[in-house]
């Protein structure tokens, strides 16, 4: 169930942010035409990771009722390359963290 898209602070943005099966998924998206610059894991580097987990302590501190559960961040990317049909990856676990 997605719980909120596009949660937006001072400190990182969230993309979405969903509960599945009593875990807490918060979902980085983005979108790639090649694998030129790297995988979908590739393409969220360590300083925007570190983005995202701040992002989602600001949530948890003010979201107590989601403060009970589990986190995992995970990583989906869609692969749009001219002239074929997009498709979607979706890399659970993607990082720990930081």
């Amino acid at each position: 169930e997605i719980l909120e898209r596009n949660y937006r602070r001072r400190l990182g943005e969230l993309d979405i942010i969903a509960e599945r099966a009593g875990v807490l998924v918060i979902a980085e998206v983005r979108t790639r035409s090649s694998t030129a610059f790297g995988g979908a894991a590739a393409s969220v580097d360590r300083r925007k990771q570190q983005r995202i987990t701040r992002a989602a302590a600001a949530l948890l501190q003010q979201r107590a009722d989601l403060s009970r559960l589990p986190v995992r961040f995970d990583v989906i990317v869609v692969w749009d390359a001219v002239g074929a049909a997009p498709r979607i990856e979706w890399l659970q676990h993607a990082f720990e963290a930081c």
